[in-house]
């Protein structure tokens, strides 16, 4: 399976597809796989790549 993820830069925005109700999270960091993602109502969250799919955002909705 490819890494969706490898392109998510710090700064980028994304959802959670399993949890839209974290809302729009922005990009910290993108290190060998483990995604940290800041969302609004869920904090700083560490997400395994290889696991999850996050969703680019290119606007807020």
């Amino acid at each position: 399976m490819d890494d969706l993820n490898a392109i998510l830069e710090p700064g980028m925005l994304v959802t959670h597809p399993a949890q839209p109700d974290w809302g729009v999270g922005q990009v910290q960091s993108n290190i060998d796989g483990r995604v940290t993602v800041n969302f609004p109502d869920a904090g700083k969250v560490v997400i395994d790549s290889s696991r999850i799919a996050l969703i680019p955002q290119f606007s807020r909705p």
